[in-house]
């Protein structure tokens, strides 16, 4: 099956410790629908005797069912594995390959040309070393070229191969591929592309794929094989300070505590000091362990385990770092985010953002802008859809270490994940951090809010009730709140109507709206609790993740949320301020039931069915629950 080598005849444990110490080449081929990409994975697998000798049987008899060569090898049937791929003659999903040569082992990952796989393409290059960008010769430059090559720079893969494929069909001219190089030159130039390779090629025919083609004598360059085993990608990481986040604490008995982790960038030795951030502690390294044994220094893409001279906390998803050099610590960024799910993303909506092995509560504001990747104009956005590319601020409820995307992928890359259904539903590249993380800081107050909860002689919480327009929310809330006061409770009752006559006028009803509406609504209950006070809120708020994150900025039990359940049919009939009479005649847009969703609470604290019960009894109910909360002990 694999590449021949003499060691293999002559010393087989050689032979396995040469390849068990070769470097690893991580790329991607890209480019328009129908450039060759498959064909050329499928090439290089035959080539380099990667293939079975069961599967190049199957690939002889899937070329003359399914093939596109007239019953000779159709190579792209290697890569392309879905059935709708095969039908169609493209490539959807991401496939990976792993394939070696004597030189270097590759894991190649052909990505998909079509605009609404774009998030495809973006999965396969996040961990590209190096990018195959294949152009058609009898199409040159397109506008799906011009999108994959802006990825391929927004993601920092600087080794590049202009792979211009399918010359056999234009007699291997020489005045064509200079003609596509210098198009693609202007064009690779304005987006921060300095350098690529331009190899003419044959993928079907094999033509400076492995070995140079007798068919190009005026090309004096690699062909493609020597070109990935010769693309020097280690020293980009080792010249860089070190980094290591902290995948894991290894403490397998009293005597011993290291931290363990793969290294991102730099090198590593014992004596070297380092700070664990984002605490900010020093330290200085004592040993580095692997399973073989210590050794005198690590570099980066290795995988060891360090002990520290100190004693110091460190946590998973800490990183690690040169002291003299350290990353920044910052809670707000400029972040480019590549949105990748079908729901669009809700500026203020929170999501989990994970970087590295640390995961943290994020929301991202409105975008700045959005990118048009296939004319790279900056275009006005206020979400993003599947698909898109935008610039947006983002801040995360903790502070995190990074480092540009420009200058560490593994400290600067993160996916942002449902809070609710767990999907990675984007991805970003940090920029940089906004100024004003650095120069807000928490002011110390003497006066907080237990004591000012033992002030009252109440437990501060907030009650939150939601539930459909016309269910009832705001004449129980207000019946909860004239019971409280006449006990002597201190209160407030925030009310989804009045507050749109203030703090929320600038707001309508879109999803974003909404979103923001609850956040701010949300802030504003916190600062009350912590004034010490029970404060009612009553809104529809439509959207869990939302009713979520109000739950997470308060305390341990301060949070109380209250189902007002009241079927959209009960709701409707009631219709006391004529808004579904409104929205059913298409006057009132974005209406929660009838054309915008209402996502029911699944674990609330308290359920009233209105249908069965009264407001005077819901309000009873709710104040019944609350009594054990009016001790400022419990």
């Amino acid at each position: 099956m694999s590449h021949q080598s003499t060691l293999i005849a002559e010393d087989i444990d050689a032979y396995l410790k040469a390849h068990e110490v070769k470097s690893l080449l991580r790329f991607i081929t890209c480019g328009s629908v129908d450039d060759g990409k498959s064909t050329l994975i499928g090439r290089l697998l035959y080539d380099s005797k990667m293939i079975f000798e069961d599967q190049l049987a199957a690939l002889e008899a899937d070329s003359r069912k399914v093939g596109t060569q007239g019953g000779e090898l159709d190579f792209a049937l290697l890569v392309d594995g879905l059935a709708a791929e095969r039908e169609q003659g493209i490539t959807i999903d991401v496939a990976y390959r792993f394939f070696s040569t004597d030189k270097r082992k590759f894991i190649v990952a052909d990505t998909p040309g079509h605009e609404q796989y774009t998030r495809n393409m973006v999965t396969g290059a996040s961990t590209a070393d190096a990018a195959v960008i294949l152009i058609d010769a009898r199409k040159g430059v397109l506008t799906q070229t011009r999108r994959h090559s802006y990825l391929v720079s927004l993601l920092g893969i600087r080794h590049v191969v202009l792979a211009i494929n399918k010359m056999d069909l234009v007699e291997f001219s020489q005045a064509r591929f200079d003609e596509i190089v210098a198009d693609y030159r202007v064009f690779a130039e304005q987006i921060g592309i300095t350098g690529f390779t331009a190899i003419p090629m044959s993928a079907l025919r094999g033509d400076n794929i492995i070995e140079a083609s007798a068919a190009t004598p005026w090309y004096a360059g690699p062909p493609l094989l020597r070109w990935l085993e010769e693309a020097p990608i280690e020293d980009d990481l080792r010249g860089k300070p070190f980094r290591m986040p902290v995948q894991w604490v290894n403490r397998p008995n009293l005597d011993f505590r290291g931290f363990s982790g793969q290294i991102s960038s730099g090198v590593i030795a014992p004596g070297d000091r380092i700070k664990a951030l984002p605490a900010g502690r020093e330290s200085t390294v004592a040993r580095i362990v692997t399973q073989a044994g210590d050794l005198a220094c690590a570099v980066a893409g290795q995988s060891v385990t360090l002990t520290l001279t100190d004693e110091i906390d460190i946590s998973r998803g800490d990183v690690l770092a040169a002291a003299a050099s350290p990353p920044a610590v910052a809670d707000q960024f400029e972040a480019t985010v590549i949105w990748f799910d079908d729901e669009p993303m809700l500026p203020g909506r929170p999501y989990l953002l994970k970087l590295g092995a640390r995961t943290v509560s994020a929301q991202v504001a409105e975008p700045k802008y959005k990118v048009n990747v296939n004319s790279l104009e900056h275009l006005a956005a206020t979400r993003l859809e599947l698909n898109e590319i935008g610039v947006c601020n983002l801040s995360t409820d903790a502070s995190i270490a990074f480092d540009p995307y420009t200058e560490n992928k593994d400290l600067g890359g993160f996916i942002l994940i449902d809070r609710i259904s767990n999907r990675t539903v984007g991805a970003g590249l940090l920029n940089f951090a906004l100024r004003r993380s650095q120069n807000i800081h928490w002011q110390a107050l003497d006066v907080d809010k237990p004591a000012r909860s033992t002030q009252k002689g109440q437990k501060a919480r907030v009650v939150w009730l939601t539930g459909l327009s016309g269910a009832g929310k705001s004449t129980i809330a207000n019946m909860v709140e004239k019971r409280l006061a006449a006990e002597g409770r201190h209160t407030y009752l925030l009310d989804g109507d009045n507050v749109r006559h203030g703090l929320n006028k600038d707001l309508g009803f879109t999803e974003e709206d909404r979103v923001e509406n609850i956040r701010r609504v949300a802030e504003v209950a916190k600062l009350m609790v912590d004034a010490g006070l029970i404060v009612l809120v009553s809104f529809i708020s439509p959207f869990r993740a939302e009713r979520r994150m109000a739950r997470e900025l308060m305390g341990e039990r301060e949070f109380v949320e209250v189902f007002v359940d009241t079927p959209i049919e009960e709701a409707e009939r009631r219709d006391v301020k004529g808004l579904y009479k409104k929205a059913r005649a298409g006057e009132l847009k974005n209406f929660t039931g009838v054309d915008s969703p209402y996502e029911a609470p699944e674990n609330p604290e308290i359920r009233i069915d209105t249908t069965k019960v009264s407001p005077e009894e819901a309000a009873e109910q709710i104040f019944a629950w609350l009594e054990g909360a009016f001790d400022p002990g419990i």
